[in-house]
């Protein structure tokens, strides 16, 4: 009996040997790389896939992406293509992304704590239906009832 609990125990580890390097293969990249847990920050990339340049990092809000003050600055408006919030759990853990300065809440769209990431923001519009990517002037925290229904982001 040892014997053969023993051989069951070899041919596991050797299966386990076998696997493990296909499962190494399937390496993690874009977001889910960059992904840092909650650590309370927004953050917003140039490129699809949270790829290219970093435009900004920050646990506040930035009223205008454009202007020289605030963690988005110059050419970080009208920028982004993927945005991640890793804010932490609970009251204002929602970011909401506007169309224009100062959160004019005229255009918006709205992404959850849960949702982690956007990828690719070609496939999200703002309130007004304007697409997102290489749209956003401003951002801010906010409660998920601030946010209209249809405003959520994915």
């Amino acid at each position: 009996m040892r014997k053969l609990v023993l051989s069951l125990a070899t041919l596991s580890l050797a299966a386990l040997g076998v696997a493990l390097p296909a499962s190494a293969a399937h390496a993690v990249s874009g977001c889910n790389a960059k992904w840092p847990g909650r650590d309370g920050n927004v953050r917003a990339w140039r490129d699809a896939d949270c790829q290219g340049e970093l435009l900004g990092v920050t646990p506040g809000s930035d009223a205008d992406w454009g202007d020289g003050a605030g963690p988005f600055q110059g050419s970080d408006v009208n920028a982004a293509s993927s945005v991640m919030n890793s804010g932490y759990v609970g009251g204002k853990d929602v970011v909401a992304f506007y169309y224009w300065t100062g959160y004019d809440d005229s255009a918006y769209g709205c992404l959850k704590p849960g949702e982690l990431y956007v990828d690719n923001l070609t496939r999200d519009h703002f309130t007004n239906g304007a697409n997102m990517n290489d749209n956003i002037m401003s951002h801010t925290w906010v409660a998920s009832s601030a946010c209209a229904p249809g405003s959520f982001i994915s």
